[in-house]
């Protein structure tokens, strides 16, 4: 199997992910015609749950991404497949308990977090959905220690088509029943889609050891490493989630204290959870790419322990991150009411939210790739410490801020950009006490920065101008996004931050 370069494998998942996302986004568009803030409040509402589950589960892949990476660099292949098994095993252990604990406990949860009655259906939809996705994310972690980013790329589209193929037939099945019943029709769609992907990536998994020869060599430390090295990397995944949880359980309680009924306060959850941040993942997909790709090869980099080859795989994460960051934080800030009128049509409330909330973005991307740059060095314990003190933060800020009526809601959205403000300077500091590598902020920081704003001035001058000939949103938006593609791209190259031929050279398999 072809290995991909850090900038290949980085487009392949990331334009499999923006894709996926894409279709998430529309999937998010008949959700709110049929069932309106309030049914996506219901479906919102159960969801940080699931996704706390997969960030309690991510360490896996993760771990066995790199663990495949280092062994088959050491001509280890056939120990890569004794990580595959090891790490099923212990996912269909920690999925099945996970699965059962959420439906046999859907009541008590939902009591515990004082969530809308109405939201234990969904609550009880999606509690199905752990354990198929957790193996499926095991065979992803196997393909993405190879160093090939194609089949989880694929299981991601096929995944996300599955839910909203599922997902909205039962929406408009269950209708009548009641929007919250609806919107548990909703929440199965994550479980389908999970089967779909997951046997696409067996189908390929068989396909590729029919291939193989391996050995019958068995190494006993194979769990004690995979464990060892997939908690810290889960419970930092599990910190960050928990930042999503905390809106969950606190917003709409503070919203409460602020004046606003169980309504407003759903509805406005709904818009911070439900619109903001499913479009603030948009560009968040690119940065996941990156990650994906960076841990496998700066892995095999640091256990060949070649010292050039490292550092400018570093460098250049973080430029990718930067590159990503600005240019899709200046689009949202500037167009969040465009955007949300194109996206959600005729219920394009939340508007504000998004721009503010779009700030984070930066900071965030810069997290990402820096905590999985530590990951792949080893470095497992320091990032969890820094999200651990982002999460204070951030719970500080909205207990504080929410409960406020002239703040509402913005508090959580203030709480999330310190957040990872705060998380993202304490790991470039533990990155630097480890690598000693000296950015260059020029390359790094500012080039991208500078790009993204001319970039960012250049379009807003065209989609005036558009909109003032053409009175129509969709093909103004559309053209600004194209327009904004090109002359973003075009300054890349012209201001050097990556050259034509550093682009092409990086692309080609090593």
């Amino acid at each position: 199997m072809k290995k991909q370069s850090l900038i290949k494998g980085t487009l392949i998942l990331g334009l499999a992910g923006i894709f996926a996302k894409f279709l998430g986004i529309f999937f998010r568009w008949p959700l709110q015609m049929l069932i309106g803030d309030e049914g996506v409040g219901y479906y919102q509402l159960s969801y940080p749950l699931y996704m706390f589950f997969i960030a309690v589960a991510s360490g896996i892949p993760i771990a066995v991404s790199k663990m495949v990476s280092e062994r088959n660099a050491q001509g280890d292949s056939s120990g890569s497949f004794q990580v595959l098994r090891k790490a099923l095993l212990l996912m269909i252990i920690i999925g099945g308990g996970f699965s059962l604990a959420m439906i046999t406990c859907s009541k008590q949860l939902v009591s515990f977090f004082k969530w809308d009655q109405k939201s234990i259906y969904s609550l009880m939809a999606i509690s199905a959905a752990p354990i198929f996705i957790s193996v499926m994310s095991v065979y992803r972690g196997f393909f993405q220690g190879l160093q090939d980013m194609t089949p989880t790329a694929i299981s991601q589209v096929l995944e996300q088509a599955g839910r909203i193929t599922v997902g909205i037939s039962l929406v408009y099945i269950l209708l009548p029943k009641g929007i919250e019943y609806s919107a548990a029709g909703a929440a199965f769609g994550a479980c389908a889609g999970g089967i779909i992907a997951l046997i696409y990536l067996f189908i390929l998994y068989n396909n590729y050891k029919s291939k193989m020869y391996i050995k019958n060599i068995k190494r006993k430390d194979t769990m004690d490493i995979l464990i060892k090295t997939a908690v810290p990397i889960s419970i930092g995944a599990s910190v960050g989630s928990i930042m999503n949880l905390i809106d969950s359980a606190l917003v709409p309680m503070k919203l409460y204290q602020a004046g606003f009924t169980h309504k407003e306060a759903t509805i406005l959850f709904a818009q911070l959870s439900g619109k903001a941040a499913v479009l603030i993942n948009v560009p968040l997909t690119l940065s996941m790419a990156l990650c994906y790709s960076i841990v496998p090869v700066i892995a095999e980099s640091f256990v060949l322990n070649r010292k050039n080859s490292l550092d400018a795989l570093v460098s250049s994460s973080i430029k990718l991150s930067s590159c990503i960051a600005f240019p899709t934080f200046l689009g949202l800030f500037i167009f969040s009411q465009q955007v949300l009128s194109f996206i959600f049509r005729g219920q394009n409330s939340g508007a504000e939210i998004l721009k503010y909330l779009s700030v984070s973005i930066p900071f965030l991307i810069l997290t990402q790739s820096t905590t999985a740059v530590l990951q792949a060095i080893g470095r497992f314990k320091e990032p969890v410490f820094d999200l651990l003190i982002g999460c204070i933060v951030k719970v500080v800020l909205v207990i504080y801020l929410v409960k406020v009526p002239e703040m509402n809601i913005y508090g959580a959205v203030l709480g999330t950009i310190f957040a990872y403000i705060t998380t993202m300077i304490l790991n470039f500091i533990t990155l630097y006490k480890n690598l000693r590598i000296k950015l260059d902020l020029n390359q790094v920081i500012i080039k991208p920065l500078l790009a993204s704003s001319v970039m960012i001035l250049s379009v807003e001058f065209i989609y005036l101008n558009v909109y003032n000939y053409t009175k129509s949103n969709d093909i103004s938006l559309g053209l600004t996004v194209i327009a904004g593609i090109i002359i973003y791209t075009f300054l890349i190259i012209i201001l050097r931050v990556f050259s034509y031929q550093d682009i092409k050279g990086r692309i080609k398999r090593r």
